[in-house]
């Protein structure tokens, strides 16, 4: 608001359409006449001490006509896109959010729709319902609902692919209060530009209906209807077209600067905080004294929170073989333990996490494989019952906090919102629960931050809001997937102590994907090792970073730089990940592996013994010393 304020156009015509809704909301006690009183002594006169801005046709006062038709002109406006964003925000969400089947066929009726002339249906129904203001109402409705609608839609599909809604879901929220409660308000900024363009069209709309006779009723005073006299007896009084031409051209300019002032206004980014906060980055404090209510639930006594057999997820492509992305993989984490899953880019870390939580991309699916979470399998569940299984069974921190987190609803809904949704809070007590959430995060002034907005908050201060947010429901299990490397060094190094505290403190598994093995060897309990969509070896960290058993394995090791480390060139793999699709029939890492022999690539490698490797036997003593 403050930036839009600072733009004179935008702000001299919102201070024009307050003065314009206040005269209208005036009118009866400001109007000098009757707008409907007839004198026919004072037929087409002009300005005039008596008659302001002099009298039509029928002797009426030109000026009370106008202050009366601002108000037909704002209800009009108001209430047209109002119903045309009743209309058509809740269908553009629908078609956007869900996309596939239901977004094609609801495009093509848009196009449909849109082919028919506004006008038209328009006047079709005013000749059904006759005319009214709530006709009028819901005929310039009906014009703009599509507008609406394909804005809507269009936004929405940017929206749904964002990181703050994969968190809403884990957090258990289902897919009515994901696109009302989360994708509707990141909406505001383009809803408003377009309703108040749409408001300045729809006085335009109504008062070239009025002009035809085809709005209110004659003897209503309406701007086109005044338009429409004035047409008529212009060559008896030449002054008549001014007073309401002016009023309409005047009021749809102020909509829109008021509109470009707003969009000009978002496009500029944050303005930043009047009030500045410190980011305290020291290390979360642990409470002496946790609440039983808070602390996690146990599960399976000494059995594995999470266990992953021989999964696999494919990318389905219409009319051709589905494209395997993550295939056999198996992976096991146990009470209370933190495991690392480590890696090059495009290996399908984040892909397999995904098939643990039920958040596949579209058009991709869980082919095979089972994904028990403490001792229950959660792989191919509805998505009604996965809503009780995220946030409470298995939770997750993401990349980017930034991202991860709503940038229009404040830090204190967001924590709020699974402790609501999972254990029925009501709001104060919810309040109060996720200010000790902050607090045990290390969030400074845990209460008085609830209502500030992430864009407040530095980075390692959100990624802690992030974690919040996902302990809130009290997991068994807490995926972190590339939760540090959005982070500075020493940030970086805070959170990873917080981690480890809250899994002790909370007997809670941790699944840490990361690049750095630096933070696996420091801070994991085991690790295990990806590569082309497949694990190719877990094991102990001592035991894999000492004495790795896979050629790969072995290689990331080597290429990790160290302080240790005497060479003029750092250690390299030579080659890329292969894409997917192109995987080869045997070992994937072949083509890039100084160890390969001939029947490498000739059949597919099975994992035994916690390694995928024809050679692990004979080479572990090798690679350890190459």
């Amino acid at each position: 608001m403050r930036r839009a304020a600072r733009r004179p156009l935008a702000f001299g015509a919102g201070a024009f359409l307050l003065l314009l809704v206040a005269a209208a909301a005036a009118a009866p006690l400001i109007a000098p006449h009757d707008p409907l009183a007839q004198n026919y002594d004072a037929l087409l006169r002009g300005p005039s001490a008596e008659h302001l801005l002099g009298t039509d046709e029928l002797g009426r006062d030109t000026l009370s006509r106008l202050l009366y038709g601002a108000r037909v002109a704002l209800l009009v406006a108001f209430g047209s896109v109002g119903v045309a964003m009743l209309i058509g925000v809740p269908l553009g969400l629908l078609l956007g959010y869900l996309g596939g089947w239901w977004d094609r066929i609801g495009s093509r009726a848009m196009d449909v729709s849109d082919a028919l002339p506004g006008m038209l249906l328009g006047f079709a129904v005013i000749a059904v319902l006759g005319r009214g203001m709530g006709t009028l109402m819901l005929a310039i409705g009906l014009i703009f609902c599509m507008s609406f609608a394909r804005m809507t839609r269009a936004v929405t599909l940017a929206e749904r692919e964002k990181v703050y809604l994969d968190a809403a879901r884990v957090a258990g929220l289902g897919t009515p209060e994901i696109m009302f409660r989360q994708v509707l308000p990141n909406l505001a900024g383009p809803l408003v530009v377009q309703a108040a363009v749409y408001m300045g069209a729809a006085i335009g709309v109504e008062s070239a209906l009025s002009f035809l006779g085809l709005g209110l009723e004659a003897s209503e005073p309406s701007w086109g209807g005044m338009l429409s006299v004035a047409a008529t007896e212009q060559a008896r009084q030449p002054f008549l077209p001014f007073p309401p031409g002016l009023a309409i051209v005047v009021t749809v300019l102020a909509f829109n600067f008021v509109s470009d002032g707003i969009g000009d206004a978002l496009a500029g980014g944050r303005t930043k905080p009047a009030r500045r906060r410190k980011a305290v980055l020291a290390k979360a404090p642990v409470p002496k004294a946790v609440p039983a209510d808070v602390a996690a639930e146990a599960g399976a006594e000494g059995g594995a929170v999470l266990e992953v057999r021989d999964v696999t997820v494919e990318l389905e492509r219409p009319g051709k073989e589905p494209v395997p992305l993550v295939q056999d993989a198996r992976l096991t984490v146990g009470r209370a333990e933190m495991v690392g899953l480590v890696g090059e880019s495009g290996s399908g870390k984040s892909m397999l996490a995904r098939a643990v939580l039920g958040l596949l991309p579209p058009a991709t699916r869980l082919a095979a494989g089972s994904v028990r979470l403490d001792g229950r399998e959660i792989a191919g569940l509805p998505e009604k019952a996965l809503r009780d299984v995220r946030g409470r069974g298995v939770s997750v921190v993401f990349q980017d906090p930034m991202t991860a987190l709503s940038p229009v609803h404040t830090i204190g809904r967001q924590v709020t919102e699974p402790l609501r949704v999972h254990f029925g809070l009501s709001k104060a007590a919810a309040r109060d629960r996720a200010a000790e959430l902050l607090h045990r995060v290390g969030v400074e002034n845990p209460k008085g931050r609830l209502d500030d907005y992430p864009h407040q908050f530095s980075g390692g201060m959100a990624q802690r809001v992030a974690i919040a947010i996902a302990l809130a429901a009290r997991p068994r299990l807490l995926i972190a997937d590339e939760a540090t490397s959005a982070l500075d060094v020493t940030t970086q190094s805070q959170v990873i102590d917080l981690l480890l505290g809250l899994r002790d403190e909370l007997d809670m598994a941790v699944l840490l994907i990361t690049h750095d093995l630096g933070v696996v060897a420091e801070s994991c309990d085991r690790a295990a090792v990806m590569y082309a969509g497949q694990i190719v070896e877990t094991g102990p960290v001592r035991e894999l970073f000492d004495r790795p058993r896979h050629p790969y394995t072995a290689a990331l090791l080597a290429a990790d730089p160290s302080g240790e480390a005497e060479a003029d060139r750092l250690p390299t793999i030579p080659g890329g990940v292969p894409l997917a699709g192109e995987w080869p029939a045997g070992c994937r890492f072949a083509n890039r592996c100084a160890f390969a022999r001939e029947d490498c690539g000739t059949r597919p490698v099975p994992i035994v013994g916690d390694v995928r490797c024809l050679r692990a036997e004979e080479l572990t003593l090798e690679v350890s010393e190459r």
